[in-house]
C-alpha cells in the first residue's frame, strides 16, 4: 500500500464490499419503510379514526421522504468522493465506481480492477 495515488485500487476489495453492502441496503431499507408506513396507514384506515389517518399519511409520505434519500446515498458518496479528490482523479474514479456500482465492469469498473488485482475470472 505505498503510494497515496493508488489507495483505491489497493484498497478495492474494501470498496466493493462497501459497495455490495450499499447496494442491498438502498433497496431493503426503502421497501421495509414503505410496507411499515402502508401497514401503519392501513391500521388507521380500518379503525375510522380521521386524526391516526392523517397522522398515519404524514408518517408513510416522510417514510418514502426516507426511502428515497436513502436509495440515492451510494450516488450522493460517490459524487462526494469524485469532488474531493482532484489530484488522482483517475483512482478516484475506481472508489466511486465500487461504491456506486460494486458489480461494474469496464475500464475504471469496479469488477474489473479488482479481477486484475486478485486474478479473478
Amino acid at each position: 500500500m505505498g503510494n497515496v495515488d493508488t489507495f483505491c485500487t489497493d484498497t478495492v476489495n474494501i470498496w466493493r464490499t462497501v459497495g455490495y453492502f450499499l447496494y442491498i441496503f438502498k433497496i431493503v431499507i426503502p421497501i421495509i419503510l414503505i410496507i411499515f408506513g402502508m401497514i401503519d396507514l392501513g391500521k388507521a384506515v380500518i379503525s375510522s379514526d380521521d386524526k391516526a389517518v392523517s397522522k398515519a399519511a404524514k408518517s408513510l409520505l416522510m417514510r418514502c421522504i426516507a426511502a428515497v434519500c436513502i436509495f440515492f446515498v451510494p450516488t450522493i458518496v460517490s459524487f462526494v468522493i469524485k469532488l474531493v479528490d482532484t489530484s488522482a482523479a483517475d483512482n478516484s474514479t475506481v472508489c466511486a465506481n465500487c461504491i456506486s456500482s460494486p458489480g461494474g465492469s469496464g475500464e475504471q469498473g469496479c469488477k474489473t480492477i479488482y479481477d486484475q488485482k486478485f486474478g479473478g475470472v
